[in-house]
């Protein structure tokens, strides 16, 4: 039972798809560190492949037909993909559904303010971390700042060579002597996990020539403060009451690479769950212009690191409603013809597996459990203790998908999350099981999770893309 690894099935041709591959992967995660920079890659790559707007096609009155091609987006952090197949769409879908969100610290609505000489950014970390992990780490910013005249302005400092970074400083180990003491979850509080982000006043006229000079009667009380929001002002034109309408993350600096002398695994931020959604996407489009005998489609969406919950989460309407507007153009319009739909599909839901660490081999199961480098992931089932809170797809779909895979010659594994009762987690499966669909776990093996830096094999990113492709096929 058990899996080789892929490595052994590959010649020159093949190496060269999977290298091509990891370096678009390389550059999507690096280019792309929030769940808006991902939905705004995927329009752009889908339209440049076809793909029509949803919005236009119903304002237009379009009607769509096998091989149409469309996109959707919620509130620019959640997209939907549609290839219309040669089946009407009330026969079913083959679906693959990724998260586009990844751990990170988000900065408060009041954020800003100065202590002994130091500006800092208050943060509230989102997702499941290891809080002692983003210290000390080179941080950039991302995100948007809405403003009340309607203009949105988007910040990105920190990965380009030329700009500052920031960081969450730590305390020195000669005076840690109690913090390490603590136990791992409070070594570093969540509420210390402050952005440091400024340390030079912002002078008067006597003390500096410093363009940011100010008269002395004017000095402000938070000097170090008053000159990051005059150069906030400079840049980008907002005051420190927009915070109150930002959106910023505190994400790690720094690209995505090559990890291994071997080069054989990527090292980079936001691996889960954008390795399993790039791949999806990349499925997604390679299917062309050619008519799938299922209509394909790629779910890419917010919230799932904190419940999937929200407008542009998966348990939101947006999936359903994005569906019904497709079929009413397809003719197919009406709630029995939806719910045959919905029913009748078959997902993946394209999300990460813990992969097998042998530095903690204690929490995993050997034999049940996903390695790296031997290919596509599928856990029947995740949840926690006794299966809870799992999706825990049929034996007759996890034997449809091995014969899918057997006949495409992808290398694919099965596994569970770590040891029973060693703790657990889920994913959007359980969603989309609720209309009855098959839907089963699928993606790519990962070393440190919800760490700023992951890990993952070029091999299983090859493998997850290629699986993924002959399951849309099918």
């Amino acid at each position: 039972m058990e899996r080789d690894v892929a490595w052994k099935n590959y010649d020159e041709a093949a190496l060269d798809e999977l290298e091509t591959l990891a370096a678009d992967y390389i550059d999507f995660i690096s280019e792309n560190k929030t769940e808006r920079e991902c939905a705004t890659a995927a329009i752009a790559a889908a339209e440049d492949a076809g793909y029509d707007s949803l919005a236009d096609l119903i304002a237009a009155g379009t009607p769509v037909g096998p091989g149409a091609k469309v996109w959707a987006c919620a509130q620019g952090k959640a997209v939907i993909l549609v290839h219309v197949g040669a089946a009407p769409l009330s026969e079913g879908m083959n679906i693959l559904g990724a998260h586009i969100d990844s751990p990170r610290l988000d900065i408060k609505q009041n954020p800003l303010y100065e202590a002994n000489d130091f500006a800092l950014l208050d943060t509230h970390y989102y997702g499941g971390i290891k809080n002692y992990q983003w210290t000390a780490l080179p941080l950039s910013l991302h995100g948007v700042v809405a403003t009340t005249d309607g203009t949105v302005v988007e910040v990105n400092v920190g990965d380009d060579a030329g700009d500052p970074v920031f960081c969450v400083t730590d305390l020195l180990p000669h005076l840690g002597a109690q913090q390490m003491d603590k136990k791992g979850s409070k070594v570093v509080e969540g509420e210390d996990l402050d952005l440091l982000v400024g340390n030079r006043p912002l002078v008067s006229t006597a003390d500096s020539p410093n363009s940011k000079e100010v008269e002395d009667d004017k000095a402000p009380k938070d000097p170090v403060k008053a000159h990051v929001l005059a150069l906030l002002a400079d840049k980008y034109g907002i005051t420190e009451e927009d915070f109150l309408s930002a959106e910023l993350e505190a994400v790690p600096a720094g690209r995505a690479r090559d990890l291994g002398l071997d080069r054989s695994m990527v090292i980079g931020y936001g691996q889960d769950d954008r390795v399993c959604a790039y791949t999806s996407l990349a499925a997604q489009l390679a299917l062309g212009d050619d008519i799938p005998a299922r209509t394909a489609v790629c779910v890419l969406v917010d919230k799932e690191e904190i419940g999937s919950v929200g407008a542009s989460g998966m348990a939101s309407m947006f999936f359903e409603n994005t569906i019904a507007e497709i079929m009413a153009l397809a003719g197919e319009e009406g709630a029995l013809a939806l719910r045959r739909a919905l029913t009748r599909s078959r997902m993946l839901s394209s999300d990460v597996s813990a992969g097998f660490d042998p530095a903690y081999a204690s929490v995993f199961e050997a034999k049940n459990s996903a390695y790296l480098g031997r290919g596509l992931v599928f856990n029947k089932y995740t949840g926690a203790r006794g299966k809870s809170g799992s999706n825990d797809a049929s034996a007759e779909y996890v034997a449809q998908l091995r014969r899918i895979m057997d006949d495409a010659h992808v290398s694919f594994q099965t596994a569970e999350l770590g040891r029973v009762d060693a703790g657990g987690g889920g994913t959007i499966a359980y969603i989309p099981a609720k209309y009855g669909m098959d839907v089963i776990d699928s993606g790519v093996p990962v070393l440190s999770m919800h760490s700023p830096w992951e890990v993952t094999s070029k091999a299983d990113i090859y493998e997850a893309r290629r699986g993924y492709e002959a399951f849309l096929r099918a």
